[in-house]
């Protein structure tokens, strides 16, 4: 699935993401790939992730990924 951080507190160690789908998800510290935790100040971030929903909880997000960001296009230059 796809979404979007909505925040993370990395003191509390959970945050939410938003689906593509518009759904609220809880994501944990723990939900995270190695090297693809974020800071606080991540909101926005676009992620990748798989859903689960827990027998006694609410649907949480793991295998979290960040979305690499596309690489700057730049102008053509002109030949006067």
């Amino acid at each position: 699935m796809r979404g979007t951080l909505i925040w993370f507190n990395p003191a509390k160690r959970h945050g939410f993401i938003r689906t593509d789908e518009g759904e609220r998800l809880l994501v944990e510290e723990t939900g995270f790939e190695p090297g693809h935790l974020l800071g606080d100040r991540s909101r926005g971030t676009k992620l990748t992730f798989d859903r689960v929903e827990p027998s006694v909880d609410e649907p949480r997000a793991i295998h979290v990924t960040v979305v690499p960001l596309d690489p700057a296009r730049r102008a053509r230059t002109r030949r006067h």
